[in-house]
């Protein structure tokens, strides 16, 4: 079916309704934050951003982000080789539990590790015993945000290994290669684009979580509050510049993020087009 490319009517509706709803839904807000984080005057966006506790919260936010990211990133490779090359029984119930995820309120996944790590679980003296503190601690904030991430680099790796298939990979196994070989000469040219991008998705979607870290941080001023927390605190306490400023280090890592996907984004198209063009040639 040929691509409608004439100037009609409709065209410039869905244009314009497309154009008006990112406005009122996007960049008036960003301008907003943007506007009242320099409201005051840069020294006081600076004075904002260098207090001590929003340090301690952004590093504690960069720390958080890097962990999921590093872990999800070993998940989502393993989970996508598991279930795209290998048939097992129960294969369909590990796909669907990999995308429970985007589909449980985050607010419930704090809660489920409330009840999991919580006193009144049974994994809970045997946590104490071994020092570990899950609940108002770090690590706690960790296996939430590894919980709400995990589906992200799974999901962009999966389509990629069906499509490609298995092929290449038996006819390496039958020249003697090694699995790591395998995987390192022939899968991942394959998948390095998808891993990259499910990363970035990673990344982003870690840095902003709220709902689960918000219920097992417990808000410990300088210990467990990751940026979204610091900057709901600083709202709650009427101190809309230091919130709104803090915002904004929080939205110029989002917009790096998006440059970041759009840079991946294309060179991958450009790879599968020259890839294409190799098979035709």
């Amino acid at each position: 079916m040929e691509i409608r490319k004439n100037s009609g009517p409709l065209k410039w509706i869905l244009i314009g309704i497309s154009t008006l709803f990112l406005i009122v839904m996007l960049i008036l807000p960003l301008t907003y934050v943007l506007v009242t984080a320099f409201g005051e005057g840069i020294k006081v966006f600076v004075a904002s951003v260098t207090d001590y506790y929003a340090l301690k919260a952004i590093g504690l936010t960069l720390e958080v982000t890097l962990i999921a990211v590093v872990v999800n990133t070993i998940f989502g490779i393993a989970a996508s080789w598991c279930i795209t090359r290998f048939q097992f029984h129960g294969k369909k119930i590990l796909s669907t539990l990999i995308d429970l995820p985007l589909t449980i309120s985050p607010v419930i996944a704090g809660l489920i590790y409330i009840l999991t790590f919580g006193r009144q679980s049974i994994l809970y003296e045997y946590l104490r015993s071994a020092g570990i503190k899950m609940i108002f601690a770090v690590p706690g904030i960790v296996v939430a945000t590894v919980f709400v991430t995990f589906p992200f680099i799974s999901r962009e790796i999966i389509p990629v290994l069906s499509t490609l298939g298995t092929d290449e990979e038996e006819a390496a196994a039958l020249m003697g290669a090694n699995g790591f070989t395998i995987f390192r000469k022939i899968t991942f040219p394959h998948i390095k684009w998808a891993l990259l991008y499910g990363i970035v998705l990673c990344t982003a979607r870690a840095m902003g979580e709220f709902g689960a870290v918000s219920v097992l941080s417990g808000h410990l001023q300088g210990k467990t509050n990751t940026m979204p927390l610091y900057i709901e605190l600083l709202y709650q306490g009427y101190d809309f510049t230091g919130a709104f400023a803090v915002s904004a280090i929080l939205v110029l890592m989002a917009v790096i993020i998006l440059v970041l996907r759009s840079v991946l984004e294309y060179k991958g198209q450009q790879a599968a087009k020259a890839e294409k063009g190799q098979q035709e040639g």
